[in-house]
């Protein structure tokens, strides 16, 4: 497996450690005017299902993979998508989500080249994932800055 993709799954390692942590911290904003671990759990989980339905299936050489879509939008329906949910299923749909995205990008063809929306940039399928990589890294701090001095 391509380091990417092993950087990518590691997530799922660190996601699976907040099981343990108590309802309340994974309620509670990181800061003030912040999302709580929950909504941003939430919302790692809503962009692999976004990817997974919308991205991965079109990714093949030469295609023209539809934009991104508007980030608060997304973020936006991340957040009321996740309405009746608790915090312990939003963790359990992100690790379930997350191991069917990694299934199947892994089956996209290395050596494919795919532009996305106006981009005239080409990606791979593991150039694709470094963008997750990044932003999840991103989040994994926040959570970790915000348990370490909570605790």
């Amino acid at each position: 497996m391509s380091k990417v993709f092993t950087e990518y799954s590691k997530t799922v390692d660190e996601v699976s450690k907040l099981k343990e942590v108590d309802e309340q911290t994974l309620v509670t904003p990181i800061k003030e005017n912040a999302w709580s671990i929950r909504e941003i759990i939430g919302h790692m989980y809503y962009w692999d299902d976004s990817n997974l339905h919308n991205m991965i299936s079109q990714m093949q050489n030469g295609a023209n993979l539809p934009a991104f879509p508007n980030h608060d939008a997304q973020n936006e329906k991340a957040i009321q998508s996740l309405e009746g949910q608790t915090v312990y299923q939003i963790i359990d749909l992100f690790l379930a989500r997350r191991e069917d995205f990694l299934e199947a990008i892994r089956k996209v063809d290395k050596q494919d080249r795919f532009t996305i929306g106006n981009g005239k940039r080409a990606f791979s399928s593991e150039s694709f994932v470094k963008i997750f990589v990044k932003h999840d890294a991103h989040h994994l701090k926040q959570i970790d800055y915000f348990l370490t001095s909570s605790s």
